[in-house]
Protein backbone atom coordinates (compact mmCIF):
# COMPACT_ATOMS: atom_id res chain seq x y z
CA UNK A 1 0.00 0.00 0.00
CA UNK A 2 1.75 3.18 -1.00
CA UNK A 3 0.88 6.26 1.04
CA UNK A 4 -0.99 8.75 -0.27
CA UNK A 5 -0.42 12.41 -1.99
CA UNK A 6 -0.94 14.69 0.76
CA UNK A 7 -3.36 17.71 -0.72
CA UNK A 8 -1.43 20.86 -0.96
CA UNK A 9 -4.42 23.26 0.79
CA UNK A 10 -2.06 26.24 1.77
CA UNK A 11 -4.05 28.34 -1.14
CA UNK A 12 -7.19 27.03 0.03
CA UNK A 13 -9.83 29.76 1.53
CA UNK A 14 -7.75 32.70 0.33
CA UNK A 15 -9.70 35.20 -1.30
CA UNK A 16 -9.80 35.76 -4.93
CA UNK A 17 -8.69 38.29 -6.89
CA UNK A 18 -11.57 38.01 -9.34
CA UNK A 19 -13.91 37.99 -6.47
CA UNK A 20 -15.32 39.51 -3.25
CA UNK A 21 -15.72 36.83 -1.75
CA UNK A 22 -13.56 33.82 -0.30
CA UNK A 23 -14.42 30.57 -2.15
CA UNK A 24 -14.98 27.69 -0.18
CA UNK A 25 -13.43 24.18 -2.26
CA UNK A 26 -14.42 21.26 -2.63
CA UNK A 27 -11.28 20.09 -0.84
CA UNK A 28 -12.72 21.59 2.10
CA UNK A 29 -16.70 21.97 1.80
CA UNK A 30 -17.43 18.14 1.78
CA UNK A 31 -15.00 16.99 4.90
CA UNK A 32 -16.93 20.93 6.20
CA UNK A 33 -20.54 18.92 5.72
CA UNK A 34 -19.16 14.99 6.95
CA UNK A 35 -18.47 16.95 10.27
CA UNK A 36 -21.31 18.90 10.44
CA UNK A 37 -23.51 16.02 9.96
CA UNK A 38 -21.76 13.77 12.10
CA UNK A 39 -22.10 16.45 15.09
CA UNK A 40 -26.17 16.88 14.20
CA UNK A 41 -26.13 13.56 15.01
CA UNK A 42 -27.07 14.73 18.98
CA UNK A 43 -30.10 15.79 17.29
CA UNK A 44 -31.62 12.10 16.08
CA UNK A 45 -30.57 11.24 19.67
CA UNK A 46 -33.11 14.02 20.94
CA UNK A 47 -35.88 13.04 18.56
CA UNK A 48 -35.64 9.40 19.59
CA UNK A 49 -35.59 10.20 23.49
CA UNK A 50 -38.51 12.19 22.72
CA UNK A 51 -40.36 10.19 19.90
CA UNK A 52 -39.85 6.44 20.82
CA UNK A 53 -41.56 4.79 23.63
CA UNK A 54 -39.11 2.02 24.62
CA UNK A 55 -34.93 1.71 24.39
CA UNK A 56 -34.01 -0.69 21.57
CA UNK A 57 -31.09 -1.52 23.83
CA UNK A 58 -29.64 -4.19 21.83
CA UNK A 59 -29.70 -2.17 18.72
CA UNK A 60 -27.86 0.71 20.44
CA UNK A 61 -25.54 -1.63 22.01
CA UNK A 62 -24.66 -3.20 18.78
CA UNK A 63 -24.61 0.27 16.81
CA UNK A 64 -22.17 1.48 19.56
CA UNK A 65 -19.90 -1.29 19.49
CA UNK A 66 -20.38 -0.67 15.45
CA UNK A 67 -18.99 2.32 15.67
CA UNK A 68 -16.06 1.54 18.30
CA UNK A 69 -15.31 -1.59 16.11
CA UNK A 70 -14.72 1.08 12.71
CA UNK A 71 -12.80 3.53 15.02
CA UNK A 72 -10.06 1.34 16.53
CA UNK A 73 -9.71 -0.68 12.97
CA UNK A 74 -9.13 2.53 10.88
CA UNK A 75 -7.17 3.76 13.59
CA UNK A 76 -4.63 1.01 13.95
CA UNK A 77 -4.65 -0.37 10.35
CA UNK A 78 -4.97 2.55 8.33
CA UNK A 79 -4.15 6.33 9.71
CA UNK A 80 -1.47 4.93 11.94
CA UNK A 81 0.20 3.42 9.19
CA UNK A 82 -0.25 6.10 6.61
CA UNK A 83 1.18 8.69 9.16
CA UNK A 84 3.98 6.28 9.77
CA UNK A 85 4.80 5.91 5.97
CA UNK A 86 4.29 9.36 5.41
CA UNK A 87 6.37 10.17 8.45
CA UNK A 88 9.65 7.44 7.99
CA UNK A 89 9.90 9.15 4.38
CA UNK A 90 10.15 13.12 5.64
CA UNK A 91 12.31 12.26 8.60
CA UNK A 92 13.79 9.40 8.49
CA UNK A 93 12.31 5.51 9.22
CA UNK A 94 13.44 5.53 13.17
CA UNK A 95 12.77 8.98 13.82
CA UNK A 96 9.29 8.74 11.82
CA UNK A 97 8.80 5.77 14.01
CA UNK A 98 9.33 7.68 17.06
CA UNK A 99 7.31 10.65 15.79
CA UNK A 100 3.77 8.36 15.12
CA UNK A 101 4.34 6.81 18.39
CA UNK A 102 4.57 10.65 19.99
CA UNK A 103 1.36 12.08 17.86
CA UNK A 104 -0.60 8.87 19.03
CA UNK A 105 -0.03 8.86 22.39
CA UNK A 106 0.10 12.74 21.88
CA UNK A 107 -3.54 12.52 21.13
CA UNK A 108 -4.71 10.52 23.46
CA UNK A 109 -3.23 12.30 25.89
CA UNK A 110 -4.96 15.66 24.65
CA UNK A 111 -8.21 13.62 24.81
CA UNK A 112 -7.69 12.10 28.56
CA UNK A 113 -6.93 15.82 29.78
CA UNK A 114 -9.79 17.46 28.25
CA UNK A 115 -12.00 13.88 29.86
CA UNK A 116 -10.70 14.74 33.71
CA UNK A 117 -11.33 18.10 33.12
CA UNK A 118 -14.82 17.44 32.95
CA UNK A 119 -16.63 16.65 36.56
CA UNK A 120 -17.26 13.63 37.19
CA UNK A 121 -20.98 14.22 37.63
CA UNK A 122 -21.29 15.67 34.78
CA UNK A 123 -19.22 13.50 32.70
CA UNK A 124 -21.83 12.45 29.72
CA UNK A 125 -20.76 8.31 29.74
CA UNK A 126 -23.84 7.03 31.79
CA UNK A 127 -26.69 5.55 29.33
CA UNK A 128 -29.80 6.79 29.25
CA UNK A 129 -32.72 5.36 28.08
CA UNK A 130 -36.15 6.95 26.47
CA UNK A 131 -38.18 5.30 29.03
CA UNK A 132 -37.02 8.07 31.15
CA UNK A 133 -38.57 10.89 29.53
CA UNK A 134 -42.11 9.44 31.06
CA UNK A 135 -40.92 10.68 34.60
CA UNK A 136 -42.77 14.07 35.58
CA UNK A 137 -40.13 17.21 34.98
CA UNK A 138 -40.41 18.23 38.29
CA UNK A 139 -36.61 18.83 39.29
CA UNK A 140 -34.87 21.91 38.88
CA UNK A 141 -31.77 21.05 39.95
CA UNK A 142 -31.42 19.06 36.72
CA UNK A 143 -31.37 22.00 34.76
CA UNK A 144 -27.72 23.23 35.58
CA UNK A 145 -26.76 18.81 35.01
CA UNK A 146 -28.58 19.13 31.42
CA UNK A 147 -26.39 22.25 30.81
CA UNK A 148 -23.30 21.28 31.99
CA UNK A 149 -23.68 17.91 30.52
CA UNK A 150 -24.30 19.88 27.10
CA UNK A 151 -21.43 21.83 27.90
CA UNK A 152 -19.61 18.72 28.88
CA UNK A 153 -20.86 16.98 25.07
CA UNK A 154 -19.66 20.01 23.25
CA UNK A 155 -15.78 19.25 24.54
CA UNK A 156 -15.85 15.91 23.96
CA UNK A 157 -16.88 16.64 20.62
CA UNK A 158 -14.73 19.33 19.66
CA UNK A 159 -11.46 16.74 19.18
CA UNK A 160 -13.64 14.76 17.45
CA UNK A 161 -14.69 17.69 14.63
CA UNK A 162 -10.78 17.78 14.15
CA UNK A 163 -10.36 14.18 13.73
CA UNK A 164 -13.31 13.66 11.39
CA UNK A 165 -12.55 16.81 9.43
CA UNK A 166 -8.52 16.20 8.72
CA UNK A 167 -9.54 12.70 8.01
CA UNK A 168 -11.68 13.27 5.58
CA UNK A 169 -9.23 15.92 3.77
CA UNK A 170 -6.69 13.14 3.35
CA UNK A 171 -8.97 10.44 2.54
CA UNK A 172 -12.81 11.46 1.48
CA UNK A 173 -14.01 7.40 1.54
CA UNK A 174 -12.21 7.06 5.17
CA UNK A 175 -13.53 10.41 5.96
CA UNK A 176 -17.20 9.04 5.49
CA UNK A 177 -16.69 5.90 7.23
CA UNK A 178 -15.00 7.96 10.41
CA UNK A 179 -18.03 10.56 10.09
CA UNK A 180 -20.88 7.60 10.17
CA UNK A 181 -18.64 5.99 13.17
CA UNK A 182 -19.16 9.38 15.18
CA UNK A 183 -22.52 10.31 14.12
CA UNK A 184 -23.59 6.32 16.12
CA UNK A 185 -21.35 7.13 19.12
CA UNK A 186 -23.39 11.07 19.26
CA UNK A 187 -27.03 9.92 18.89
CA UNK A 188 -26.93 8.32 23.01
CA UNK A 189 -24.76 11.87 23.60
CA UNK A 190 -28.01 13.65 22.15
CA UNK A 191 -30.00 11.76 24.68
CA UNK A 192 -27.93 12.29 27.63
CA UNK A 193 -28.30 16.18 26.94
CA UNK A 194 -32.07 16.23 26.71
CA UNK A 195 -33.57 13.61 29.16
CA UNK A 196 -32.03 15.97 32.12
CA UNK A 197 -32.79 19.32 30.45
CA UNK A 198 -36.54 18.43 29.88
CA UNK A 199 -36.77 17.01 33.73
CA UNK A 200 -35.93 20.49 34.65
CA UNK A 201 -38.02 22.56 32.14
CA UNK A 202 -40.18 20.28 30.61
CA UNK A 203 -39.42 22.05 27.37
CA UNK A 204 -38.81 19.91 24.48
CA UNK A 205 -38.11 22.02 22.02
CA UNK A 206 -35.22 23.34 24.40
CA UNK A 207 -34.07 20.22 25.13
CA UNK A 208 -33.43 19.30 21.62
CA UNK A 209 -32.57 22.52 20.78
CA UNK A 210 -29.71 22.09 23.20
CA UNK A 211 -28.51 18.85 21.87
CA UNK A 212 -28.17 19.65 18.80
CA UNK A 213 -26.02 23.27 19.79
CA UNK A 214 -23.72 20.61 21.80
CA UNK A 215 -23.30 18.94 18.52
CA UNK A 216 -21.95 22.23 16.88
CA UNK A 217 -18.54 21.71 18.79
CA UNK A 218 -17.62 19.06 15.60
CA UNK A 219 -18.06 21.51 12.74
CA UNK A 220 -16.70 24.44 14.78
CA UNK A 221 -13.32 22.05 15.40
CA UNK A 222 -12.92 21.15 12.05
CA UNK A 223 -13.29 25.42 11.67
CA UNK A 224 -10.25 25.70 13.28
CA UNK A 225 -8.40 23.08 11.89
CA UNK A 226 -9.08 24.32 9.08
CA UNK A 227 -8.22 28.33 10.26
CA UNK A 228 -4.97 27.22 12.20
CA UNK A 229 -3.50 24.19 10.16
CA UNK A 230 -4.35 23.88 6.41
CA UNK A 231 -1.81 27.49 6.07
CA UNK A 232 0.80 25.32 7.02
CA UNK A 233 0.28 21.80 5.90
CA UNK A 234 2.69 19.71 5.13
CA UNK A 235 4.01 15.96 4.55
CA UNK A 236 5.45 16.04 8.07
CA UNK A 237 2.46 17.82 9.98
CA UNK A 238 -0.31 15.55 8.10
CA UNK A 239 1.41 12.45 9.56
CA UNK A 240 1.41 14.08 12.68
CA UNK A 241 -1.99 14.98 12.14
CA UNK A 242 -3.23 11.40 11.52
CA UNK A 243 -1.58 9.77 14.16
CA UNK A 244 -2.99 12.42 16.42
CA UNK A 245 -5.97 11.67 15.15
CA UNK A 246 -5.55 7.79 15.84
CA UNK A 247 -4.90 8.24 19.36
CA UNK A 248 -8.06 10.36 20.30
CA UNK A 249 -10.66 7.80 18.31
CA UNK A 250 -8.89 5.02 20.00
CA UNK A 251 -9.73 6.78 23.28
CA UNK A 252 -13.15 7.45 22.48
CA UNK A 253 -13.46 3.96 21.13
CA UNK A 254 -12.00 2.38 24.32
CA UNK A 255 -12.90 5.37 27.16
CA UNK A 256 -16.59 6.23 25.41
CA UNK A 257 -18.68 3.73 23.00
CA UNK A 258 -17.07 0.17 24.43
CA UNK A 259 -17.85 0.74 28.09
CA UNK A 260 -21.66 2.15 26.74
CA UNK A 261 -22.69 -0.67 24.76
CA UNK A 262 -21.88 -3.15 27.08
CA UNK A 263 -24.16 -1.04 29.70
CA UNK A 264 -26.65 -0.82 27.17
CA UNK A 265 -27.25 -4.01 26.28
CA UNK A 266 -25.89 -7.55 26.33
CA UNK A 267 -21.79 -7.85 26.33
CA UNK A 268 -22.10 -9.97 23.42
CA UNK A 269 -24.03 -7.75 21.54
CA UNK A 270 -21.90 -5.48 21.75
CA UNK A 271 -18.52 -7.06 20.94
CA UNK A 272 -20.80 -8.57 17.22
CA UNK A 273 -20.99 -4.86 16.51
CA UNK A 274 -17.36 -4.42 17.24
CA UNK A 275 -16.18 -7.59 15.34
CA UNK A 276 -18.93 -6.42 12.67
CA UNK A 277 -17.43 -2.73 12.57
CA UNK A 278 -13.95 -3.72 12.07
CA UNK A 279 -15.13 -6.24 9.06
CA UNK A 280 -16.94 -3.59 7.56
CA UNK A 281 -13.79 -1.23 7.13
CA UNK A 282 -11.83 -4.05 6.53
CA UNK A 283 -13.92 -5.14 3.24
CA UNK A 284 -14.71 -1.15 2.84
CA UNK A 285 -10.39 -0.74 2.11
CA UNK A 286 -10.03 -4.01 0.37
CA UNK A 287 -12.55 -2.19 -2.54
CA UNK A 288 -10.60 0.46 -2.39
CA UNK A 289 -7.32 -0.70 -3.68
Amino acid sequence: MQPRTVPDLRNAGRRNDNANTIPMTSELFIPLMLTLGAGLATGIGSAVAFFARHTNKRLLAFSLGLSGGVMVYVSFVELFYQAREILSQTLGVREGIMATAGAFFGGILAIGIIDRLVPSVENPHEARRVEEMERHPADPKLKRMGLMTALAIAIHNFPEGIATFTTAVDDRALGIAIAAAVAIHNIPEGIAVSIPIFYATGDRAKAFRLSMLSGLAEPVGALLAWAILMPFMSPTLMGCILAFVAGIMVFISIDELLPAAREYGEAHIAIYGVVSGMAIMAASLILLV
